[in-house]
């Protein structure tokens, strides 16, 4: 993982990231000062960013908003106070409510982007100045800490490359803590026809199917928010099985970008838990990142032993195959 060091200091009033790329600085600069780019990786995994405005200049803004899977937004800004291309900017960083003003009662940091190169490609520092040890502990409180490091730690991704980054590598899942996993599967195509596989009934049908011997019985959908969806599967002759599916609730619908769902095994009590899938195309392929957040680590543990990457991976191979090769 990029991040290496991350370390708070309450006598100095600041917080400290470390972390180093195998990527040439000026390529690290570039994926800082693109708002394209900073939306892929600066919110940390189930808030992804949004930047709405960037003037990259000196007392310009940039500004971007970060949404929860419940819908929840969380907003923030920066005014730059010094640029110094490819090693260095500083800024103002405040967090904003919905007229773009500072929020009340949350404090402004002032924040240093550092760049170096190494022989192995480049470093990044970055260094939050606080005005008091109360404001340091209540940025603390939000999750900056662990925020930070899942956010700068996807940023691998972005200066690899799509294909380089993943092509190849079928179904990778990561345990991102006890009850987070984080799945990517590269797709080779569109992104339009990537989303409509996941929303059509009629394209959904064609490839959800897990491993061979099976058949999805029952496909009802309503990809809006607020809409519900039920899936089943069931063994065909001469394969072991006993028939079983899912029902939830669509909470964020974002074409062709983002769909957040709860997850629950129909006809049992098990608490259910929230996916967060999300696309993104790069040059004809399209990465699909599947964000599950699990009730504990034993749940969690109980899934992933049921060898649900294997039937994954089965599934969005027969994508390829019976829906984009089509």
């Amino acid at each position: 993982m990029p991040v290496t060091d991350i370390t708070t200091d309450p006598d100095a009033l600041t917080m400290t990231l470390t972390a180093e790329f195998a990527a040439p600085v000026e390529r690290l600069w570039a994926a800082f000062t693109d708002p394209r780019q900073l939306d892929r990786f600066w919110g940390p995994p189930g808030w992804p960013a949004t930047f709405t405005a960037f003037d990259l200049s000196v007392g310009g803004r940039a500004e971007y908003q970060m949404t929860s899977p419940q819908g929840e937004v969380s907003r923030g800004g920066w005014e730059f106070l010094t640029i110094d291309a490819p090693h260095r900017f500083d800024v103002l960083d405040s967090f904003l409510n919905g007229d773009g003003e500072v929020l009340e009662g949350t404090p402004t940091m002032r924040v240093e982007f550092h760049f170096a190169a190494t022989e192995a490609g480049s470093t990044l520092t970055n260094i939050t100045h606080f005005d008091s040890l109360e404001a340091l502990e209540q940025v603390v409180e939000f999750g900056a800490v662990e925020g930070s490091r899942l956010a700068i730690n996807q940023l691998d991704l972005v200066l690899a490359g799509l294909r380089a980054f993943a092509q190849g590598k079928g179904t990778q899942v990561e345990l991102l803590d006890d009850t987070h996993v984080r799945i990517t599967r590269l797709i080779e195509g569109p992104i339009d026809l990537v989303w409509r596989a996941h929303t059509e009934p009629e394209l959904t049908r064609k490839w959800m199917l897990g491993p061979d011997g099976w058949r999805m019985s029952v496909c009802e959908m309503d990809p809006t928010p607020g809409g519900r969806y039920r899936y089943e599967w069931e063994p065909i002759e001469g394969t072991e099985g006993e028939a079983f599916g899912f029902d939830g609730e669509t909470l964020v619908s974002e074409p062709p970008r983002r769909a957040v769902t709860t997850e629950h095994m129909t006809g049992t009590d098990y608490p259910p838990t929230l996916n967060d899938l999300t696309l993104y195309e790069e040059d004809g392929a399209t990465l699909v990142t599947v964000l599950i957040e699990y009730p504990d680590r034993e749940t969690r543990d109980m899934v992933l032993a049921t060898g649900m990457a294997d039937g994954m991976e089965s599934s969005y191979a027969r994508l390829e195959r019976e829906v984009i090769a089509v």
